[in-house]
């Protein structure tokens, strides 16, 4: 609208909106027009544009006329979610008066809005949708996050902006909410906006005032103290929750009531997982086409609910780190895998429970429709069933799982009574309540459907009690139901009549029973719809008092949905329990990858075994070509520890899982041009990453260090690396490093805890075949030549690679790493220097060439592991370096 045109020039109902969009002018306005939501000026042309609906207009007082666009109310929610897709925030915009009641314009007001995280048109039931709230201060960061849909509320702190880009990669909020200082601290926010889709808003800084964020944390949750609810310890991150708390109450406009408990937590409970781990790893989704299928969720999940699925993809995402925890998980699945009968009968229960938690949810928002009541009431109806299998467990957690299980009996009766089978999805519409459980409701359907009947029947009677042969009950809409009597029987009229018309031969009359038909039938469907809307909004309260005791039989279902779920899957596909050590000992015996294994034909895949100490096998160099399996290997050990720490039994013959603090990865990498960084450097930051976190208990899973630059700078790096992760004064973590570096399996001897091992290759003639097996041992060549006539290279290069290759090969270069003397100095005293001191491309265990050493470099190169532009780089330096030389 042009600012120059005053609001009075607009007609009242323009007023009105204008007056509404000045309060909430970060927001597209949806405002109720009859059946459509309607937006005007800028608004429209933004909806118009984006959600590709047709522009109009309208008059609205001015000269020209005001642009418009609408959608209709009864679709409004998929409109809702493209536009929040974007980034947009909505705010709806009610009549919350009856249009027949009003005077004037109907009031209006805004009853919610909706933003990228607080939108509850759920389009993945077994995902969470978080919106997180951070209060960033110098020396810690307060993190909180709730899903409106279901009611988790967490809080935590951290101590840096690493730390919470862990948090970020683990809940993946669709929204973050922050205190200004955030935004200023040098978190890279246009990653989180472009790159993963997260909306990022500031919001005012007195909603993160410390004393504003602890009131409003007490008063939702009734308590005198934080630690009434087990917040006292979080200061910083109290303050994000109060922030979120408040955010939520501005935008929702409801009381909120399901979120019932906020649950504090150390980050240190659970194993630490970076995001290159989580991606690397495929956890919840592939590395290349973000889908399910193909990751370790795709092949665990067989859960019947949407709350299994939602808390079997936290379990992965969080396992734990607390021994007796584990093996309280892995109890309930042998127990369940002890009786499988009764676990499949609980799965054959669990198959038709609807998601209560955001069914729930949409009671509380008061959204919940009738056909909404059928899905709890139908899922409440498998609760007695469920609870009578469970009494047959007596393992901790199972029996705990039963005691938590409410039987909801009170509320399944309460819908069973009250709601029709088969109901409309309107609540305005009627028809939803059955019959027998009102009796006014059923006077006036009897009335909507008997009317007739009964005037029919109150007709006979009068005309016997009167005497009056010809009377009759007529209507007309002046008079509405009347009694007709001819001049000819006006002296037998009884004394209850009462007169309202006289015609030239007829008198017309009343009676108190014939006014109360009249109302009842004339009426009756009005009634009759407000009085079914009344009564359903009261039953939908009731369902809403007992928020507490649905949350609670929720989360305990979702539980023993995940427990059967992880049975089955451990029958059907042969897994073993995994024991459990806080020795550091990681000793898997016919060790199998759990995807890998389920994507390809038959039994075809090779099991390996794997031993891991914090002693002599601490550090596995891993030798072999590409494609050989090695890759594979090492994922599916970081795998086998990661399923026995969530609680889930593992792909082996046998497993003694000593329990780590974290896993680290570091296969493969690529570019980040947008942040102006090549692939050796995002590889190199990751190296950094790891050894700067990593403890003796972490478990580090490395692949193919230093390839992202020159032979002689890459492998002197994986040397220094290897170097490091050995001594156990600056590190001593459980490593399985794999390398073309074949050089480096000369470590074994000079390390006391590196061992080598091997993928057994079987050639035949120029060909090779991968065997797929570890064995011990190291590989002395890379079969790169090989790898890449199985690729399909041409045979003319390969014969000429076979050619450069006899004339380059040298022992040279073994014999110099013989020399190299292992770094064990006592560092205890060393001081790690900052990250951005790291000179790591510098690095180099060999003297610079000198230019009477031009023909031995040449014969040291390895041709078969260069890069072209490499290739081209040495070729080119060398050239340079004879030329000089001859020219001198």
């Amino acid at each position: 609208m042009p600012e120059q045109i005053s609001v009075e020039s607009l007609t009242p109902m323009m007023q009105q909106y204008m007056e509404t969009k000045k309060q909430y002018a970060d927001c597209i306005l949806f405002y109720r027009l009859g059946d459509f939501y309607e937006m005007f000026f800028e608004d429209a042309q933004i909806v118009s544009r984006e959600l590709e609906l047709t522009l109009t207009g309208k008059a609205c007082g001015l000269e020209e006329r005001a642009p418009m666009c609408g959608v209709p109310y009864h679709a409004v929610e998929n409109y809702l979610t493209r536009l929040v897709n974007k980034g947009y925030k909505v705010a709806i915009c009610e009549q919350v008066e009856d249009p027949k009641l009003a005077k004037g314009l109907v009031k209006r007001e805004v009853v919610r809005i909706v933003t990228p995280g607080t939108n509850l048109n759920i389009q993945e039931e077994s995902k969470n949708h978080f919106l997180m709230c951070i209060a960033y201060t110098v020396t810690k960061i307060g993190i909180s996050v709730a899903d409106v849909t279901t009611g988790d509320y967490f809080l935590t702190e951290v101590e840096d902006l690493k730390k919470l880009n862990d948090e970020l990669m683990k809940y993946e909020p669709l929204e973050i909410i922050c205190n200004e200082a955030f935004l200023v601290c040098g978190f890279r926010l246009e990653e989180l906006k472009e790159k993963y889709h997260i909306s990022v808003n500031a919001l005012a800084p007195h909603v993160f005032d410390d004393d504003s964020c602890r009131k409003i944390l007490l008063r939702h949750f009734r308590v005198n103290t934080l630690k009434g609810i087990g917040i006292e310890d979080f200061p910083v991150g109290m303050t994000a929750a109060g922030a979120l708390l408040q955010y939520l109450y501005d935008t929702q406009k409801t009381d909120l009531a399901h979120f019932i408990h906020i649950n504090p937590y150390l980050t240190s409970k659970y194993m630490l997982l970076d995001s290159s781990t989580r991606r690397n790893l495929e956890l919840t989704e592939t590395l290349r086409e973000k889908h399910k299928t193909g990751s370790l969720l795709w092949v665990l999940d067989k859960t019947k609910t949407a709350m299994g699925g939602r808390l079997l993809r936290s379990m992965l995402e969080q396992p734990l780190v607390d021994k007796e925890e584990m093996e309280q998980r892995l109890d309930a699945v042998e127990e369940l895998s002890g009786d499988s009968v009764s676990r499949d009968e609980i799965r054959e229960y669990l198959n038709p429970i609807y998601d209560l938690e955001r069914l729930l949810s949409k009671v509380t928002y008061k959204t919940a429709n009738p056909r909404d009541c059928i899905s709890f009431r139908n899922s409440l109806e498998m609760l007695p069933a469920i609870k009578t299998v469970l009494k047959s467990f007596s393992g901790q957690e199972l029996s705990g799982i039963e005691n938590h299980l409410d039987d909801l009996q009170d509320i399944y009766q309460l819908i069973q009574n009250a709601i029709e089978e088969d109901p409309p999805v309107s609540i305005r519409e009627g028809g939803m309540i059955k019959d027998g459980f009102d009796e006014t409701i059923d006077m006036l359907r009897s009335a909507k459907r008997d009317g007739k009947q009964w005037l029919a029947e109150l007709e006979e009677q009068d005309r016997e009690r009167t005497g009056i042969k010809n009377l009759r009950i007529k209507y007309n809409k002046v008079f509405g139901y009347y009694f007709e009597v001819t001049n000819s029987y006006k002296n037998q009229v009884p004394e209850d009549y009462i007169r309202k018309q006289t015609l030239a031969n007829a008198e017309r009359y009343t009676t108190v029973r014939l006014k109360e038909l009249e109302d009842t039938i004339l009426n009756a469907e009005d009634k009759l719809t407000a009085l079914e809307y009344d009564l359903f909004c009261k039953i939908r309260d009731s369902i809403g008092m007992e928020v507490e005791r649905i949350q609670a039989t929720a989360k305990a279902l979702a539980k023993l949905d995940v427990y059967a779920s992880l049975s089955l899957i451990s029958e059907r596909n042969h897994y073993v329990r995994p024991k459990l050590n806080e020795k550091g000992i990681i000793d898997i015996r016919d060790g199998r990858h759990p995807v890998v294994e389920q994507m390809i034909a038959g039994d075809m895949f090779i099991a390996n075994d794997t031993f891991l100490d914090n002693s002599k096998h601490c550090i596995s160099i891993i030798t072999g070509p590409n494609m050989a399996g090695k890759s594979t290997y090492m994922r599916q050990t970081a795998l086998i520890v990661l399923m026995a720490q969530t609680g889930c039994f593992v792909p082996a013959k046998s497993a003694n899982i000593g329990i780590v603090d974290r896993i680290f990865t570091r296969v493969g990498a690529s570019d980040d041009l947008a942040s102006g960084q090549s692939t050796f450097m995002v590889e190199m930051n990751e190296v950094a990453n790891i050894l700067r976190n990593a403890t003796s208990d972490s478990l580090l899973i490395l692949d193919e260090i230093g390839r992202g630059t020159s032979t002689f700078d890459g492998l002197s790096i994986a040397w220094a690396v290897i170097e490091h992760i050995s001594n156990r004064k600056l590190l001593g973590a459980k490593t399985l490093f794999a390398t073309h570096y074949h050089e480096l399996t000369e470590l074994e001897g000079k390390m006391h805890n590196v061992n080598n091992y091997c993928i057994a290759v079987k050639e035949r003639g120029d060909d090779i075949v991968f065997l797929r097996k570890i064995i011990k041992g190291g590989a002395d060549k890379s079969y790169g030549i090989q790898v890449a006539k199985l690729a399909g290279v041409p045979d003319m290069v390969i014969d000429r690679a076979k050619e450069i290759v006899e004339q380059l090969t040298d022992n040279d270069i073994i014999e110099k790493i013989q020399n190299i003397t292992v770094d064990v100095k006592d560092v205890k005293a060393k001081k790690q220097p900052p990250v951005d001191e790291m000179e790591l491309s510098q690095m180099s265990l060999f003297d610079t060439v000198k230019d009477e050493d031009v023909l031995q470099e040449l014969m040291d190169v390895e041709v078969n592991t260069l890069a072209p532009i490499d290739a081209l780089n040495v070729l080119y330096r060398l050239q340079n370096k004879l030329k000089n030389r001859w020219k001198g």
